[in-house]
């Protein structure tokens, strides 16, 4: 039976998406990385057959990735963990329990709580355990990294993900923008990661077969050369099969990067396109800025003049938006013709201020994951 000193687990939504936080983790753990084992679930296996799988590694620590699809399931895994091997050493991590701490469930049942971006934090946090100094308090909150000195994670991803899996990257962390629903606001400003390091990572990612590359970057067009320089160099690497999926400002695409994007061919590029809402008063009372003006221009111009395939998002809910405002905007997204629209419910996330109008516009959200508004 196989051994690890410390087991970094997380539920994911779906087996095809691979755990990109366990791989920083993982990249990141130093002396201990021989010693540390990444295990893998998703929400449709049995917490129950969950702990069971950890119990059989006998760790010492067993760290787990928290996010709002999988913090029910999760909290019942680690309950199970501490019920039947109360000595093993329960970490959590992650945008779930990163805010609103004071009434997290997770108190009750983690030993050690790490807030915030782990991937130096939690290896500190293994080595004092392991050498038997205990922190004096069971909320870390990390410092923000600086991305230079955070080893990555690209050459944790296995053959098998590479075959059947969805591959993250990225090449910066944060959002300069502040709108009031979601928790990337809160990661002002944008850090980028070494130009010439993660583009050396992403040839070896191809080189070794990754075709479809999935950016979690919150802004993938914020800033123009770095923004060149990624689209250059999969331009340089065109082969059947490639594809790129970006986030993108909607408002921002100057003609530089436009001359670029246009040189993929169809089905090679998809941009995610959170608009969000087209009602202006709606847009401002969440802290959120944009062009709409731009945002059409670029729509129209990426629709008719290049491959790339738009995906576009807006929220039902917003404060203020109405049934008729919504139907509005959403009629405006059809005349631009994008070839996906999605539409998500507004959620309360922890930790982001959203809340701060309920009473004005009496919005109810769920208490349960994912917090939907009732």
């Amino acid at each position: 039976m196989n051994t690890s000193e410390i087991v970094l687990a997380t539920l994911n939504a779906r087996y095809i998406h691979s755990a990109f936080g366990l791989r920083y983790l993982y990249a990141n753990m130093g002396d201990f990385k021989q010693e540390t084992e990444i295990l893998e679930f998703t929400i449709q296996d049995r917490p129950h057959e969950i702990a069971e799988r950890i119990l059989q590694r006998q760790p010492r620590i067993v760290g787990f990735g928290v996010y709002v699809w999988n913090a029910s399931q999760t909290l019942s895994v680690l309950s199970i963990i501490n019920r039947v091997a109360p000595d093993i050493i329960l970490v959590v991590g992650g945008p779930e329990v990163s805010y609103e701490l004071e009434s997290s469930p997770f108190n009750s049942v983690a030993d050690y709580i790490v807030a915030g971006e782990a991937d130096v934090t939690f290896p500190e946090l293994c080595r004092s355990l392991i050498e038997g100094r205990r922190p004096d308090t069971s909320v870390i909150t990390s410092p923000t990294p600086k991305l230079d000195s955070i080893c990555l994670p690209y050459d944790h991803y296995t053959s098998d993900d590479i075959s059947h899996r969805i591959v993250y990257v990225e090449g910066s962390r944060g959002c300069p923008f502040t709108c009031e629903f979601c928790l990337s606001s809160l990661d002002i400003p944008v850090r980028q990661f070494p130009l010439n390091q993660f583009l050396s990572a992403m040839d070896t990612l191809y080189h070794r077969g990754v075709r479809h590359f999935k950016f979690v970057d919150r802004t993938f067009n914020l800033h123009l050369q770095t923004s060149k320089a990624i689209l250059q160099f999969f331009l340089d690497r065109l082969t059947p099969g490639l594809f790129i999926h970006f986030e993108m400002v909607p408002d921002r695409l100057p003609l530089g990067l436009r001359e670029l994007i246009a040189q993929f061919p169809a089905g090679t590029l998809q941009f995610e396109v959170g608009i969000q809402t087209f009602n202006a008063e709606v847009s401002a009372r969440i802290a959120r800025r944009q062009d709409y003006e731009k945002i059409r221009d670029n729509l129209t111009y990426l629709r008719h003049h290049t491959g790339v395939h738009l995906h576009v998002d807006l929220i039902i809910g917003l404060p203020g938006e109405s049934l008729e405002s919504f139907g509005a905007g959403f009629n405006q997204l059809v005349a631009l013709d994008p070839h996906e629209i999605q539409v998500g419910i507004l959620k309360r996330l922890k930790g982001t201020p959203i809340g701060r109008h309920d009473d004005e516009w009496e919005m109810v959200f769920s208490s349960d994951p994912p917090y939907d508004l009732l």
